[in-house]
């Protein structure tokens, strides 16, 4: 192995949460940030939390519901032309 091309490694790094947890390993770096840790993850805590600052769920289920709505009084081919049928066959009974 080549002398000098390894970094050097820390065996005191302090890796910081989020959340506020803190906790001691071994790495090539002093100080680690991260965002979820094993106290505040949805998988180990049973919980389910949306970070949303955008409001994009929000706009997304808007959205839904809309296309929801908007099928729902939509109709489909099969009855507009049902629709177009009895129209049709009261014309020739009010001719006949």
């Amino acid at each position: 192995m080549k002398a000098k091309i390894h970094p050097e490694y820390n065996n005191d790094c302090v890796v910081t949460c989020a959340c506020g947890n803190t906790f001691t390993t071994g790495s090539t770096m002093k100080e680690i940030r991260v965002e979820l840790c094993n106290q505040c993850h949805p998988f180990y805590t049973g919980k389910q939390k949306f970070v949303d600052t955008a409001r994009r769920v929000e706009k997304f289920q808007e959205k839904a519901g809309k296309v929801a709505a908007a099928a729902a009084t939509r109709k489909g081919k099969k009855v507009k032309k049902a629709a177009a049928a009895v129209k049709k066959s009261a014309k020739k009974a009010a001719k006949a």
